[in-house]
């Protein structure tokens, strides 16, 4: 039932790496913890360099291993689901947190591995 592929997962990390920049402030993130709208916006623009230096087809220099970004994402997605306990989000900063690390672990779970040819 894993269908994400490589190509699939190159074609939604910039336009999610810019909603992680821009969303902060079209919700109104921070009402809780000024944090809550910083954290985003730095994951973002990391998103976006991880974007640029990854080995895949969307990738302008191809450094970074696609199976170190999957690993980055995986531990972004645990950050974001632990961030509302551990700086005290609540409401919107906290489920903002909770949906975006809960996407990201679908995506990362459902991620069809490479078949060696």
């Amino acid at each position: 039932m894993k269908f994400i592929t490589k190509r699939i997962h190159a074609f939604l990390d910039y336009p999610v790496a810019l909603a992680l920049i821009a969303l902060p402030f079209l919700l109104g993130l921070g009402s809780s913890n000024p944090l809550a709208l910083q954290l985003s916006v730095a994951t973002g623009i990391a998103a976006l360099v991880l974007t640029f230096l990854t080995d895949h087809h969307l990738g302008a220099l191809k450094v970074i291993p696609y199976k170190v970004h999957l690993a980055v994402d995986f531990l972004v997605a645990i950050v974001f689901i632990l961030a509302p306990f551990i700086f005290s989000f609540e409401g919107m900063d906290a489920y903002y947190y909770w949906i975006n690390g809960i996407a990201v672990l679908i995506v990362v779970s459902l991620h069809k591995p490479e078949i060696a040819v």
